[in-house]
């Protein structure tokens, strides 16, 4: 719809430039020889060419905009919610999860529970697929870990850092040691078993029940 009204508004755009500069070009003819209408042809074909340019990449920057404004919209909005998952932006993911551009080398989680990130694509069937599940993990396993979610066509920075390609990816990150990655629509049991087992125990081998 945004691309439509931009088009819209090109079009209109140009076709006002082109009645001024034709009605210019017409008295100008009377008066003008053949050098003059020549210049003239090319000036106005340069300002068809240049306003095109600058209307297409103020659409495509706007829908950009659009698209990074909503996305941290609905992360700033559901960042507090109990049994929910949270949608991360950049700024999110550096503060709550790892901050990766000060530490380039080296993983240090700094959330207070154990998490997992969901990394998907509003086009990826799979993905819609486990959209159910990981809300359902959010509410069972509430207090417990974190279920944080990714748009990889937003944070492509955060898609970047731990080499996603394939989708759905599921990041399973515990308290201690380093996380680990899994990909494809798994079902329900496996995501519960990663969490119970990986998750949720202790290096003992004892379940972590503390809901802090």
């Amino acid at each position: 719809m945004t691309q439509l009204k931009c088009y819209f508004f090109l079009e209109q755009l140009l076709t006002k430039i082109a009645k001024v500069i034709l009605m210019r070009f017409k008295i100008n003819c009377i008066f003008a020889n053949n050098k003059m209408e020549i210049l003239i042809m090319k000036n106005l074909r340069n300002i068809f060419l240049l306003s095109a340019a600058i209307i297409a990449v103020s659409c495509s920057n706007s829908t950009e905009t659009k698209a990074q404004g909503k996305q941290a919209s609905q992360a700033e909005s559901e960042k507090i919610i109990e049994g929910k998952t949270i949608h991360l932006n950049k700024d999110m993911f550096i503060e709550k999860v790892m901050d990766y551009e000060t530490n380039k080398e080296e993983w240090i989680y700094l959330g207070d529970k154990p998490a997992i990130i969901d990394f998907y694509a509003d086009w990826c069937k799979p993905c819609k697929l486990i959209a159910p599940i990981m809300e359902e993990l959010a509410e069972e396993y509430k207090g417990r870990i974190y279920v944080y979610k990714i748009d990889t066509q937003v944070e492509r920075e955060l898609a970047s850092v731990f080499g996603v390609r394939s989708i759905p990816a599921v990041l399973f990150i515990p308290m201690e040691g380093k996380p680990q990655m899994s990909t494809g629509a798994l079902p329900k049991e496996t995501f519960k078993n990663a969490i119970d087992d990986f998750l949720l125990k202790s290096p003992a081998g004892v379940e972590n029940n503390t809901n802090n």
